[in-house]
């Protein structure tokens, strides 16, 4: 059991904490001045550290005692879990990490610079140790590297890399690592770097300038994670040194990753880089359009192209595509990197917060990624006709690549050269709806809400509109039981997600926390957590009950991490009540 130190908020695989010392520490952070190393020192010449002392951290013995040293010694040096009253540390293997009820853990045995060694052995401390302890990575922080060694996991660092090398002559930066000779000048302006130049730097003051890069460079990672920006941030940073590209490509796509990711954020996510395809939200959205999502319609469908604003429905080039198209067919907006957007899950994370780069060129990565997922899409949702309305360049080559794929029949109503909101392609969009009947009002209504209830908690959920009316103007919507008019839900535009009620978790089949005997009041702590679904992530809507408390809320932790954590709060309860 942790009792020092807490994870305070999260962003993705990436947490800020709190060591709660005397001088209380945020993370990640340099902690390396709060140790105080027992090592090998078994002997009766050293005092055992003092009970209730939290100046420190006391990092316990971590090699064997010598033969001979009375058991009662090594009692009083390396105490057990419970009869610990002090912060203290302990170092692992990276082979085979062990917990032992530690605040911090010292990987070690992680050969510097070969990324699949690190991305394995942070996956294994982090499965294996507690959830709510410190993952100390000793001498290898930069201000170049440590971005993506706090988003791969680790929460605490050490100086020792940063004033080695600047007695050694080099000076960091965010980006650079150069002999201060070769500098002409200085790309800094802490107090070391400030009013010199290179040539009146020596090693001292390059490991102290080392040294303050290194902690702007922490305050500056602490600031993303703590605006959810901070994948965004790491695609950028991570270009500075090749083992980092490599450790972040090998982390994609893990289930590590996607445990971790929330389904929900009001955050706008930039996606600048090929990398950006891999991201666990873009790789979630299309699995559950492909795999959960029903089209309300399956005589026509329309494809369309993005917009720059989000919701699309809000940017001026989509009211004219509406205009045209009057609830006639299904719109479904093709876009990279989500790959498909039904309209119904427009205002779903992330389709309503990404930004992209728009140059019309697109690469023969997002061509396959996109087209791959339309045609998923198309398998699954067997439209009668499917209309084109998109460019022939880019677009054009994503509809075709999902053709080949599929042998679907595509009908195009955008001239060669023309732009889909140019008057020509506008009216061959009409005259291809034309006898189509259009869908009422209240069945679109329906339709997004029935969308969001699949998409959000698995296929079928939204059955529940069979004994239910909607209610409201889009985008907020009120999901209602027809039998007895039971609130079930909100469509939030935060989140573009359903805010549930209790009998609306319960017949829509939201995950479950069981707690223990108690009622909520403001969050479920992760102690009162008995037990949890392993499919929640941080965002979802849950359901928790106990033997005296029924209640729902938003999920702070994944399911994993409610079960294991002995700190923290789990769930951010919206409403509850007695039993």
């Amino acid at each position: 059991m942790t009792r020092y130190f807490e994870v305070t908020d999260r962003d993705g695989t990436a947490r800020l904490g709190e060591l709660r010392l005397d001088e209380p520490r945020e993370t990640p952070a340099l902690v390396g001045d709060l140790l105080e190393d027992y090592g090998s020192l078994w002997s009766d010449e050293r005092d055992a550290p003092d009970e209730g002392d939290t100046s420190k951290v006391v990092v316990l013995p971590h090699r064997a005692a010598p033969p001979g040293t009375p058991s009662e010694v090594v009692e009083e040096k390396q105490p057990s879990p419970a009869e610990r009253d002090f912060p203290s540390a302990a170092v692992v293997s990276a082979e085979k990490p062990e917990p032992s009820g530690h605040d911090v853990y010292i990987l070690t045995g992680v050969r510097g610079g070969n990324s699949r060694n690190l991305v394995e052995s942070v996956k294994r401390a982090r499965r294996s140790l507690e959830p709510d302890s410190a993952l100390f990575l000793p001498a290898a922080a930069t201000p170049r590297n440590v971005a993506t060694l706090a988003y791969l996991g680790f929460d605490a660092f050490d100086e020792d890399h940063a004033v080695v090398s600047g007695k050694g002559g080099t000076y960091m930066t965010r980006e650079l690592e150069v002999p201060l000779e070769e500098l002409e000048e200085l790309p800094c302006a802490c107090p070391v770097c400030r009013d010199s130049s290179p040539d009146e730097l020596d090693g001292n003051d390059a490991a102290r300038h080392n040294v303050n890069a290194l902690r702007a460079e922490l305050a500056n990672v602490r600031d993303r994670i703590r605006n959810g920006r901070f994948r965004d941030y790491v695609e950028g940073q991570m270009r500075a040194s090749r083992w980092q590209v490599e450790a972040v490509r090998l982390l994609d796509g893990t289930d590590y990753v996607e445990a971790r990711v929330p389904v929900a954020r009001r955050t706008e996510m930039d996606t600048n880089s090929s990398e950006s395809l891999d991201r666990a939200e873009i790789r979630r959205f299309a699995r559950r359009v492909t795999e959960r999502y029903r089209a309300p319609r399956d005589d026509v469908a329309v494809l369309l192209p993005c917009s720059a604003g989000k919701p699309y429905s809000q940017s001026r080039s989509h009211g004219d595509f509406r205009d045209a198209i009057r609830r006639r067919a299904h719109e479904v907006i093709v876009t990279s990197p989500l790959g498909v957007v039904p309209r119904g899950l427009e205002n779903v994370y992330p389709a309503a917060h990404y930004d992209t780069p728009v140059t019309g060129r697109w690469d023969a990565k997002e061509v396959e990624f996109v087209g791959g997922v339309l045609a998923d899409y198309l398998r699954r949702n067997g439209y009668d006709r499917i209309v084109a309305h998109v460019e022939e360049r880019g677009y054009g080559d994503v509809v075709e690549h999902a053709a080949e794929e599929t042998d679907a029949n595509i009908e195009w109503t955008v001239p060669e050269g023309a732009h889909p909101t140019d008057d020509v392609s506008l009216d061959a969009l009409r005259e291809a709806l034309d006898g189509v009947e259009g869908a009422t009002l209240d069945e679109e209504k329906r339709a997004y809400v029935r969308a969001t209830a699949d998409y959000q908690f698995g296929e079928g959920a939204g059955d529940v509109l069979d004994d239910a009316y909607v209610e409201g103007r889009l985008p907020r919507l009120r999901l209602v039981r027809e039998s007895d008019d039971e609130h079930l839900g909100t469509l939030t535009p935060g989140y573009g997600t359903l805010a549930v009620s209790v009998e609306g978790a319960r017949e829509l089949g939201a995950a479950s926390v069981e707690i223990d005997d108690f009622v909520p009041e403001g969050s479920v702590l992760a102690p009162g957590v008995v037990d949890a679904d392993d499919g929640i992530r941080v965002g979802d809507e849950v359901i928790f009950e106990g033997p005296s408390a029924v209640g729902v809320g938003r999920a702070r932790m994944h399911g994993d991490e409610m079960r294991r954590s002995s700190r923290g709060v789990a769930v951010s309860v919206r409403h509850s009540s007695d039993i």
